[in-house]
């Protein structure tokens, strides 16, 4: 095959003809659409060895084991094992000196004539392959959402992703970025979305799927991406569904006191709202692509010493390439209807009220603000000290154009933006400037300007440069 990039049949005829490459497709909810490739272009024989679609639940079940939920990471996961594992009881001893097996499976729920507001199609795609003969198998799974409005669309992107899914374990295993990059060839991001990937198994050693969340954002593929604080990537509705959610943006380069101060006090006041009936919310950081470049550029190993920072907190982290607040909280309506809030600072305040920031927008200032606060959403404001003059900035003294006021004094008065009046006063005193100061010269009083879990996680793993300065005179 040409080194030129391969359309969706010649990816798929070149794995047929690919004599190593034997196995299984189980595919659930949109036809057999990536099946059907590889018999559509010919020579399939030399790489299917069963197709499956178990599309009645209870045969589903009798074969894969009881369900709570058939479009899942968890179906899917059982999918993958058992299609595997029957392949090497059936074919090893006949096959597995010259060949290596792989079981793909995805489980799809397509939606027709999808309109605003209504449950989009989604699913996930997997594949679980050996890379040598006998070899212990690795695994890489998916989880997708369909844009498209109609069904046969639909479907016929998840034939296009799921061949790609499988062109890419075979031929790009040993650079997963690069294999990020090939799943939406063929489509659009107005098609598709991956909003989640997972690699694991003896092929993907070292490999951090953190940085491949980042890969999923940084390269067009998601909007967003998630994972917990141990680092497991997950898709977001599997923990923000149907919850409140209290999300901090920023850099946490790393984060301070004032930081966490901001994140608890606004936690305070949001756990007082009526809406939320004593409901404990998803609290979580955020970081966009914007506050991870340096000189045009994302640092990857500054990122993961940002987010081992932040996991020392044991929250979520998401990272988003939504500059505006207007676009992230639209993003987590979609993920839930419960109430929203958004702890922020005094200069990130006057960003969401300056109209050079939304010229891009038909309704200007007035139509971000109508996003950012028609789903219940509010900002709970930490103040500002001035550190020449010592003079406190609050909701109240904030000082807009005179064109805004009204506007503003509108937000204020019916509580989209709330002044945060609890707050301590010792953590305004610091800057993020000072903080990084004391890290690069290994200043052990840094430990009374930011949470002791993340002064303990720099020190350990040396992070931000901890120690360089003093290393350097030395």
């Amino acid at each position: 095959m040409s080194k030129e990039k391969l359309n969706t049949g010649q990816k798929a005829l070149q794995i047929n003809l690919d004599a190593k490459k034997y196995g299984t497709f189980a595919e659930i909810g949109a036809g057999q659409e990536v099946a059907r490739w590889f018999f559509h272009v010919g020579k399939a024989s030399g790489t299917v060895a069963k197709t499956i679609s178990a599309y009645d639940m209870a045969v589903s079940d009798a074969i894969y084991g009881q369900a709570e939920r058939y479009v899942s990471r968890k179906r899917l996961g059982a999918m993958l094992d058992l299609e595997f594992d029957l392949l090497l009881q059936r074919l090893d001893k006949a096959r597995g000196d010259k060949c290596t097996f792989f079981a793909f499976a995805n489980t799809v729920a397509t939606k027709q004539g999808l309109r605003p507001g209504m449950e989009e199609g989604q699913g996930w795609l997997g594949i679980k392959f050996q890379v040598h003969p006998h070899g212990d198998p690795a695994t890489i799974i998916i989880h997708v959402r369909l844009l498209d409005w109609e069904t046969p669309r639909q479907q016929e992107a998840v034939g296009i992703l799921g061949v790609n899914l499988i062109h890419g374990a075979f031929y790009q295993t040993s650079d997963p970025a690069t294999l990020i990059g090939t799943l939406l060839d063929g489509l659009t991001s107005q098609r598709v979305e991956v909003d989640m990937i997972k690699f694991s198994g003896p092929a993907f050693t070292g490999v951090d799927n953190r940085l491949m969340a980042l890969q999923l954002v940084e390269q067009g593929i998601a909007e967003a991406a998630m994972f917990t604080a141990n680092g497991e990537t997950i898709i977001p509705s599997e923990i923000l569904y149907k919850k409140p959610v209290l999300l901090e943006r920023g850099s946490f380069r790393p984060l301070t006191n004032p930081m966490l101060d901001m994140l608890e006090r606004a936690q305070e006041k949001f756990a007082q709202e009526p809406a939320l009936q004593g409901e404990v919310p998803v609290v979580m950081f955020e970081m966009t692509l914007r506050q991870l470049q340096v000189e045009n550029a994302i640092d990857h190993r500054d990122f993961l010493d940002r987010v081992d920072t932040l996991g020392a907190l044991g929250k979520p982290v998401l990272i988003s390439n939504f500059l505006r607040y207007h676009r992230l909280v639209t993003y987590l309506s979609r993920q839930t209807q419960k109430p929203i809030g958004l702890p922020i600072g005094l200069v990130r305040l006057r960003d969401v009220l300056d109209e050079k920031f939304y010229t891009d927008l038909p309704g200007g200032l007035m139509e971000s603000l109508g996003q950012l606060f028609k789903n219940g959403a509010k900002l709970y404001v930490y103040p500002s000290l001035d550190k020449k003059t010592g003079k406190l900035t609050t909701v109240e003294n904030l000082e807009v154009p005179p064109h805004l006021r009204h506007l503003y004094l509108h937000l204020v008065e019916n509580k989209f933006i709330e002044n945060l009046t609890s707050f301590n006063a010792a953590s305004l005193k610091i800057y993020s400037g000072e903080v990084l100061a004391k890290i690069h010269s290994g200043d052990e009083s840094l430990a009374q300007l930011i949470p002791p879990q993340i002064f303990e996680v720099i020190k350990a793993k040396k992070l931000f440069g901890w120690g360089q300065k003093a290393a350097l005179a030395a």
